[in-house]
């Protein structure tokens, strides 16, 4: 019959990581691929993102959108400019976003939905259950000091992942068969490890140059594109107010004896310091409320703002989440659901 589900209903912890939440969408597609019904979704950052455009029946029009962006398109979206609060303005992306939603409102949706932020004046989480569900994205992406809070409802809201970044409180009451936690904080894997020391020399050249210019994050495209699109007076007046300069930024030496220890950048410092303190904060969230499947995928699967990598992504998501799912269902304590009865 129509609206059952033969393998189950599921409740979803979508966790924050940039680009690497793409792999969301491979996750759902696998879980829709088997027959699993998802009847509740909680999101932190780009988990918010997938999470809503899910509840609101438009991932897959993400998803076909999102496979088209090349590195200058991202760059575009993302709109680089020195402000207060972010180097990124972000809000082409969003407008794409909001096209793509339309007017949806989270009290509207089919599927129950929480956008996760992070008060910065409380100091609290914050669980978006109402409104538009673009202000509540928008909310939960600000990625602080790249960019800028959102204020909604009197509140000063940034990134879900500062405390919450794998938000599994907020489906605990879902009445669902299965909750799967989707973690983007995973160790790395040695196919992952192995892709990203073996990246191609267009690849490293785009990583010094924005950490040496840019200041601010990963890198987003080669080093033609970012000169072609930033080598206007305006670009080169907001470089200036970073302070950069023409010289490749150092790197902490490494004794010549040091093994396999890796020679680590200030950004790469930061950007590993943060994934640390996220994975602590994910595995203190699923102690107090443990997820029946836990799909992890590798922090090394993509950087941070690699968001023209999305069919690549999505494809590990999908495949990760085969094998998590293969691997429960065969496992002795596994109980799977029957299928509902009229």
């Amino acid at each position: 019959m129509a609206g059952q589900s033969p393998a189950g209903r599921v409740a979803l912890a979508l966790g924050s990581g940039g680009a690497r939440g793409y792999a969301h969408i491979g996750v759902i597609d696998e879980l829709h691929s088997r027959g699993y019904e998802v009847v509740g979704i909680a999101g932190s950052s780009m988990g918010a993102l997938v999470g809503g455009l899910h509840a609101a029946g438009s991932l897959d029009q993400f998803s076909d959108w999102a496979k088209t962006l090349t590195q200058r398109a991202v760059l575009r979206l993302l709109d680089p400019s020195i402000t207060a609060a972010g180097v990124l303005r972000a809000e082409k992306i969003l407008d794409a976003v909001r096209d793509i939603l339309g007017e949806a409102t989270i009290e509207s949706l089919p599927i129950p939905y929480t956008a996760v932020a992070t008060d910065l004046i409380a100091g609290k989480s914050v669980w978006l259950q109402r409104g538009p569900v673009d202000a509540a994205i928008r909310a939960s992406i600000a990625i602080p000091g790249v960019i800028a809070p959102h204020v909604l409802d009197g509140r000063l809201l940034a990134d879900g992942g500062i405390l919450d970044p794998l938000p599994m409180a907020p489906i605990a009451a879902v009445n669902a068969d299965l909750t799967i936690a989707v973690s983007l904080s995973g160790a790395a894997e040695t196919d992952g490890a192995q892709q990203d020391s073996t990246a191609s020399p267009e690849s490293r050249a785009t990583t010094e140059w924005l950490n040496r210019l840019l200041r601010s994050t990963s890198a987003l495209l080669d080093t033609n594109t970012a000169r072609t699109i930033l080598d206007t007076p305006a670009a080169r007046s907001m470089l200036n107010r970073f302070g950069t300069t023409s010289e490749p930024e150092s790197s902490p030496e490494v004794p010549e004896d040091a093994g396999l220890v890796p020679k680590l950048g200030s950004f790469a410092v930061m950007n590993r310091t943060i994934d640390i303190a996220q994975a602590a904060l994910a595995r203190h969230q699923m102690a107090a409320y443990p997820p029946d499947l836990l799909i992890e995928i590798p922090r090394t699967c993509c950087r941070s703002l690699d968001f023209h990598r999305a069919a690549e992504v999505i494809g590990i998501g999908r495949e990760l989440a085969a094998r998590a799912l293969d691997n429960y269902r065969s496992a002795p304590q596994a109980v799977i659901p029957p299928p509902e009865t009229p």
